[in-house]
Formats: structure tokens, C-alpha cells, sequence
């Protein structure tokens, strides 16, 4: 069987398909992956991570695509945050707010997924899948199981409720679907929910499928093959935080708290990034740069992040107490996931001596936090949703 992945651009929608596409090669398999990046490492990314991969747009053009998404997304609804730095964060807050569903920004990504589309239909039309699997804004795939005539299958990345999204989507990319002669959607659409049964919060899951990260690759230091004498804490704000905004300020804190807290903290915040900016650091405080997190996490007590679904589901992977710092998107929907079930704690603002001990020191959280680390591998592995998909295709071939 022949499976076409379709990505949003950025690596907080490109690493998490990873893994499914792993277990499908690893089952006899062919796997193609089109995407995008939005720096010029991404498409890279995923190519080292074993995966053949076609670029469907430059990374300029990906830019001006959503750039336009995002303009025009104001003028029709963003009145209120229209004008504001903070606007990303203003419309993080309202999604949390509204349910955490994303149809109400899916329109933002209708110029971008047509600006892919005319690559990604070449490329299924000569290449020939049986499937489609693709990311929640990312409508290119979609298209192109509809006009191919094969099943769409969606793979969502955090807590965000996405089953609105397709028909907004559709609509916004009506341009492209009357270009390809296209009507609609695909007749057969499937959901995959990594969602861990005690944080659906009522929704009902389509097929189910356990989380397994992938934070690229890495030579794994000395330090991180066993467990230091005091608590590790890992400090991270993920792939695209700091090289939007390009400061550590959600972290500014650290110097100051670090120094009185009996822990360890690892700084990894990327390789491109310096430190420095943080001011003179405590001899606790460890800055090392890029670290994948699934190869961090599992020597650490606790772990301090932006909120990014990627950060999110490795930590709730690795069983470890969350302080989620939410800055924008769907951050602070897997905030609010995270404190309800009670396996972490979050903070709108800088973060004290007290909520760092609270965090190592309170056992609720570690305690939910290791039964959704069970409720999570007691979940179908990628692997094992393998034969299900092949079914599903051949149901429609």
C-alpha cells in the first residue's frame, strides 16, 4: 500500500506524523511525505528522520501564503485583536475559552493549503496512494484523496477539538477545489485521537492511537544516561517560540528562582539561541542546547515548557509534572487539558521560588501524571493501527 502524508508547515505539525509513518514502513509499506517548512531546516528535518519527502512549497512562499491567511483572517474576524503584538496570545486565550475547538482559525491556513495544492495533487496524481493521511490544517491532502477518490485519514497533535475544521477548511479552499473539479470532501474521513481516555473531556474518539514521540534524533550525551542525585527539571519552549519571537522571555525568571531551588535545570532552548540573555546563570542551571526531548525527559522530575502539543504529549509520555508557560495557538487548550486532569500546573506570568517547589514537591501531580503515562501505553500503538488502515483502504479500492 502506497500512504501519502500531508503537513502544515512548522515541526509541531511535521514530527508527530512520524512515528505512523515509521510503522507503516515497517510493515511492507510505501510512505511519501509532502510538506512545507518554515525555515529552511524543517523539510530537512523530516528527511533525517528516514522519510522520503517532497517539498511542495519554498519556504518564502509558505511565509507570504499564511501571511495572507493571517491578514485576511483579521479583517473578517479579528477585529478585537487586530493591531495587537500579542494578538497570537489574545487568540490563544479565546480558543481555550471557546471550547478548544480550531474551525474558527482554520481559515487562516486556506491561502497556505492552496498554495500546496497545486504540487501535492501533481504529486498524488504520478505517485498513486491508496491513502492520505494528513495533519488537522493542512488541506492540500484532503483535496487530493477526494479527487483520487481514496481515504482520508486525519492525525491530530494535542488537545484541540479539530472536528469542525474540515468543512471550514473545504469552504476557504474553494478556489483550488473548483480548479482540480473537485466537489467535496472525501467520502471516507477518518479521525486517529492520541487523546488519552481520561482527557477527552466527553468526546467521543474515533481511532484511537497512542502518542509516541518523535523529537528528531541525537548522540546522546553522557549526562542523560542516568538520573542525576537531586531532581532534573527539563526547560524547553519548543521548536518555534523562540524563533518567531526570538527572546527567551517566557524563561526570565530562571536565574533568579534556579538558584534557590535543590534541583537541576537543563536550558534546552536549540542551538541558535543564547543563553546569555537570560543573565548570569546558577552552576544548577545546565544550558544544552538542542536535546530531543524523548531522550531528556525520561532522567527528569519535571519539566517547564510553552504549552506546544509536542512538549505536551512527550511529557505526559514520559509520566512527568508539567508547568505549562502558554504564549500562543492551541498552548493554552493543552494548558487547561493538562490542570484539569491534574497532572501539571500553568502560569500566565513569571514563575516564583513557591511554584517551582510546589512542582516538585506536590505528589498529585506526579501521581496523574503516571496514570496517564498508563492510560497512554495501554493505548494501540501506531504499529498496531498498521492493519486497520490497510483495511480502510481497501474497503474503497
Amino acid at each position: 500500500m502506497r500512504v501519502l502524508f500531508t503537513t502544515s508547515p512548522g515541526l509541531g505539525h511535521m514530527f508527530p506524523v512520524v512515528s505512523l509513518a515509521w510503522a507503516l514502513r515497517a510493515a511492507g509499506h510505501e510512505v511519501l511525505v509532502a510538506t512545507a517548512g518554515r525555515t529552511q531546516g524543517h523539510v530537512r528535518a523530516v528527511a533525517q528522520a528516514g522519510l522520503p519527502v517532497v517539498e511542495v512549497l519554498s519556504v518564502d512562499r509558505a511565509t507570504k501564503a499564511f501571511a495572507l491567511g493571517i491578514s485576511a483572517w483579521m479583517k473578517r474576524e479579528g477585529r478585537g485583536v487586530a493591531g495587537r503584538p500579542d494578538w497570537s496570545r489574545q487568540v490563544g486565550k479565546e480558543l481555550a475559552r471557546g471550547g478548544g475547538g480550531l474551525e474558527t482559525v482554520a481559515p487562516m491556513y486556506g491561502p497556505l493549503s492552496i498554495a500546496m495544492s497545486t504540487k501535492v495533487l501533481a504529486v498524488a496524481e504520478q505517485w498513486r496512494p491508496e491513502l492520505v493521511v494528513h495533519t488537522p490544517l493542512e488541506g492540500a491532502g484532503q483535496l487530493a484523496a477526494a479527487r483520487l477518490g481514496v481515504p482520508a485519514v486525519e492525525q491530530p497533535f494535542g488537545f484541540s477539538r479539530n472536528d469542525g475544521i474540515a468543512p471550514v477548511l473545504r469552504e476557504a479552499m474553494d478556489r483550488a477545489y473548483r480548479a482540480h473539479g473537485v466537489a467535496g470532501l472525501p467520502e471516507r474521513r477518518i479521525s486517529l485521537s492520541i487523546t488519552p481516555p481520561s482527557m477527552r473531556g466527553g468526546v467521543t474518539a474515533d481511532w484511537p492511537m497512542r502518542y509516541v514521540p518523535f523529537n528528531g534524533g541525537g548522540v546522546l550525551a553522557d549526562w542523560l544516561r542516568t538520573r542525576p542525585d537531586r531532581p532534573r527539571v527539563a526547560l524547553t519552549l519548543g521548536s518555534e517560540v523562540v524563533q518567531w519571537h526570538g527572546e527567551l522571555g517566557p524563561l526570565s525568571w530562571v536565574a533568579d528562582v534556579a538558584k534557590n531551588v535543590d534541583a537541576e535545570f537543563v536550558l534546552a532552548i536549540g542551538d541558535d539561541v543564547d543563553p546569555a540573555q537570560l543573565g548570569e546563570l546558577p552552576e544548577n542551571v545546565r544550558p544544552a542546547g538542542y536535546v530531543p526531548l524523548n531522550q531528556l525527559l525520561p532522567t527528569c522530575s519535571a519539566i517547564i515548557h510553552h504549552g506546544g502539543s509536542g512538549s505536551t504529549m512527550a511529557s505526559l509520555d514520559a509520566g512527568i509534572p508539567q508547568l505549562i508557560l502558554p504564549q500562543s495557538a492551541d498552548q493554552f487548550i493543552n494548558a487547561d487539558a493538562v490542570v484539569g486532569r491534574g497532572c501539571g500546573l500553568a502560569a500566565d506570568g513569571a514563575v516564583d521560588t513557591g511554584l517551582m517547589t510546589r512542582l516538585l514537591t506536590d505528589p498529585g501531580p506526579a501521581e496523574a501524571a503516571a496514570q496517564v503515562r498508563a492510560e497512554l501505553h495501554a493505548m494501540p500503538s501506531p504499529a498496531e493501527v498498521v492493519p486497520r488502515l490497510v483495511e480502510l483502504a481497501r474497503r474503497t479500492s
